[in-house]
């Protein structure tokens, strides 16, 4: 099967070269027949990588380790959950995974937009077929999936005890279909600056994918940062690593991106700043899966040093130089005759909205390549923290907060003293009463930014909440419905409008969540024995027991913790630090077995008002003398039976292998009979749960957002995209 794995990616590559000319012949030559070509390319290209795909994921399950890329991350004992993930941890699993999610999201944006933007569509197919090619090229010369050993050994290496994880099953998925997503409004701007077809038309084609790869992205990045908090045992969510900033960078300039488009759509606007912002992001979503497998920088996501630099490096060098070339070439067809009738308006928000998502795109991308800045012009490799990166993102974050609530609340074109009455009066009383409120709290005034911040927030909130309730009360009034009908009515007639809504205030009760917890979080590394207690926050945490398992896959050592508040029970934590063997025989048939990788298991009691987190560290000092006795009593034996009659040899080793499995247990259970202390970090984090509430909150209103509207509004909305359309192609034949 591998053979055939091998033939479909080439059959694939062969297909999208052949997309490529198709597309771009029949773009400029005038023959229909050739774009229709190159458009079922694409479907013929999603339909190769499936089946390859397919092969791959079919190999992981069935623990084929003749496929190399099987033998060296997944194993037997790995459960099946996980086996089915293991495909994409590896470099080259990954890259398939990439373009087939390319194929699939290409064939849905062409079939949906195969009646519309006729001059456009075709070479947004070469662009998308030409990325399609680049990833494919990878997978046949430098990384390939369905490499073989010639032979294949009895037992994988097993899954990175680290990405065992169920967020692992759709964090990478999603920040890839992410990535691929926003690659389709790249490749129509590209066309459309080809073709000097520069009106809103291939915006209003695209915008739904541009919310899609938004959406998806966002949802991969907080899988991450859930992953980061319940796995890696340091305690928090974001550690501003090269790799988690690169999927920052697309989703805040995708955002400035949607925004703007807005006004575009609506006033014929910001055409330069559209066009440059949507092949920025493209650019930004080809960087950040550049830096996973460069080896440049680094991270704990990444693969680590390879090959694939140069390639990616090329790439990235065309797509700059081409997105700036064009946008340059087409200046003169890009320019407006609008302005901005007044700083108060909509249209001024929204743009300072964009300014303060670059400049946040900006802190973040040179904090991450400081490293490699600092190198060329010093010599020396240099790197900025996370304080450094907090300096400056979280007075931006207050700032594009603050922005979120002001928006709806602003008219387009200009502010007038009614609408400042009408508007702002509630939210800023809300938020007035907030903060005072907060200030009297004890131990408020130690951190008088976070109640700022939360002032801030409830702005938010409560302008949103007004706006939903002034549009249900005018739908109440004009169609005489009880109100959670009319609000449902309103919601449903404007989604994108209300969506949006929502994901203000979903993104500001995120926000808050980090403010409240980062700014009051308690935490504290002690050692304790079975019995002893540590006080964190009013919380009076006691190590109840000691705990262990043994099993062929994993040794997990761990412990019972009882949380109490002024003597009541709160909570009961568990936690263990699970080890795997490592596939080094020297460390000892015993010692193999603490010596490869390890992975925590955090204990964690989640509230609405706190999260009490903690993990455990064990020493493994006091069991090294018994890992020494069951090394050398396993290896004599070994040589006695070597060196017995070979009749017996065979009975004997699986005896041995029995008293190795016992022995192993017994080392376990010493931990749980003759406890020892050991390290525990625990931390009392208020608010925490509000991140992932808010993030819930957000991605739900991206999904109403993107929630295809009724027919009856579609219609209208499309009479108004054409009626724009059309002022705009009068003004450029004029």
């Amino acid at each position: 099967m591998a053979t055939v794995g091998r033939a479909l990616l080439i059959v694939a590559f062969a297909v999208a070269l052949y997309g490529i000319g198709a597309s771009l012949y029949g773009a400029f030559a005038g023959g229909r027949a050739w774009v229709d070509s190159g458009r079922r390319a694409v479907y013929a290209l999603a339909g190769v990588l499936t089946l390859a795909f397919a092969i791959m994921e079919a190999a992981f399950l069935r623990s084929d380790f003749s496929f190399n890329v099987v033998a060296t991350h997944s194993s037997t004992t790995t459960p099946t959950f996980y086996k089915a993930t293991a495909a994409w941890s590896s470099q080259e699993g990954s890259l398939l995974l990439w373009v087939w999610l390319l194929s699939l999201w290409s064939s849905l944006a062409l079939a949906l937009t195969r009646r519309r933007v006729r001059e456009v569509a075709p070479v947004a197919t070469g662009v998308l077929m030409t990325f399609a090619a680049f990833f494919l090229m990878l997978t046949i010369f430098w990384a390939n999936p369905f490499g073989t050993l010639a032979q294949p050994p009895s037992e994988g290496t097993g899954l990175n005890p680290l990405l065992r994880h169920p967020a692992m099953m759709f964090h990478p998925p999603m920040l890839y279909s992410g990535y691929t997503l926003f690659s389709i409004p790249f490749a129509f701007a590209i066309g459309a600056l080809v073709t000097r077809r520069l009106n809103a038309e291939w915006i209003v084609s695209t915008r739904r994918f541009a919310l899609g790869a938004w959406l998806c992205l966002g949802v991969g990045i907080v899988l991450g940062a859930r992953w980061s908090y319940t796995e890696l045992g340091w305690g928090g969510y974001w550690a501003w690593d090269p790799v988690e900033n690169a999927s920052l960078l697309p989703w805040l300039t995708g955002t400035a991106f949607i925004h703007s488009i807005m006004i575009q759509e609506r006033r014929g606007m910001l055409k330069v700043w559209n066009a440059s912002l949507v092949l920025a992001t493209g650019t930004l979503a080809i960087l950040g899966t550049f830096l996973v497998r460069s080896g440049i920088l680094d991270s704990i996501h990444a693969f680590g040093a390879s090959t694939l630099g140069i390639p990616f490096l090329i790439l990235i060098g065309a797509m700059v130089l081409g997105s700036v070339g064009l946008v340059v070439w087409r200046r003169a067809e890009l320019r407006t005759e609008h302005r901005l009738d007044s700083l108060l308006s909509r249209e001024a928000v929204f743009l300072f909205q964009n300014v303060i998502l670059v400049a946040l795109a900006f802190v973040v991308w040179w904090g991450t390549f400081f490293p490699l800045i600092s190198e060329a012009v010093t010599g020396t490799r240099a790197s900025v923290g996370p304080p450094w990166f907090n300096k400056y993102t979280v007075p931006l974050a207050f700032v594009l907060v603050a922005l979120s609530g002001i928006g709806p609340l602003v008219p387009w074109r200009r502010l007038t003293l009614a609408s400042v009455r009408r508007g702002f009066v509630l939210p800023g009383a809300a938020a007035l009463a907030t903060v005072l409120v907060l200030l009297v709290v004890p131990g408020a005034w130690a951190e008088p930014k976070a109640a700022l911040f939360a002032g801030v927030v409830a702005f938010v909130l409560v302008s949103v909440g007004q706006e939903l309730w002034r549009g249900m009360r005018a739908r109440q009034a004009s169609a005489r419905e009880s109100a959670p009908v009319a609000l449902a009515g309103v919601v449903r007639r404007n989604r994108r409008r209300y969506g949006g809504y929502v994901v203000h205030a979903g993104f500001a009760v995120l926000l808050l969540g980090v403010a409240i917890s980062s700014s009051f979080q308690h935490a504290r590394d002690v050692s304790l024995k079975p019995g002893q207690s540590a006080r964190v926050d009013g919380f009076d945490i006691r190590y109840v027991r000691a705990t262990s398992h043994a099993s062929a896959e994993k040794i997990s050592l761990g412990a019972v913790l009882d949380v109490l508040k002024d003597g009541r029970h709160v909570a009961t934590l568990r936690t263990t630090r699970g080890f795997y063997p490592s596939q080094d025989v020297t460390q000892g048939i015993v010692g193999r077995f603490f010596g490869g990788e390890s992975e925590s298991e955090v204990g964690l009691r989640a509230g609405f008002g706190r999260d009490i987190w903690t993990v455990i560290n064990p020493n493994l000092a006091p069991l090294t003398p018994i890992i020494d006795q069951g090394n050398r009593t396993f290896r004599k034996a070994m040589v006695g039976i070597m060196s017995g009659p070979a009749a017996d040899r065979q009975r004997a080793i699986g005896q041995l292998y029995a008293l190795r499995d016992a022995a192993v247990t017994a080392v376990a259970r010493r931990f749980v009979t003759s406890p020892w202390p050991a390290d525990f970090r625990f931390i009392v984090s208020p608010l925490a749960t509000w991140i992932w509430i808010g993030a819930i909150i957000t991605f739900l209103g991206g999904l109403l957002a993107l929630w295809p509207a009724p027919a009856a509004a579609r219609r209208r909305v499309s009479a108004g995209y054409a009626a724009r359309v059309a002022r705009e192609l009068a003004r450029t034949t004029q």
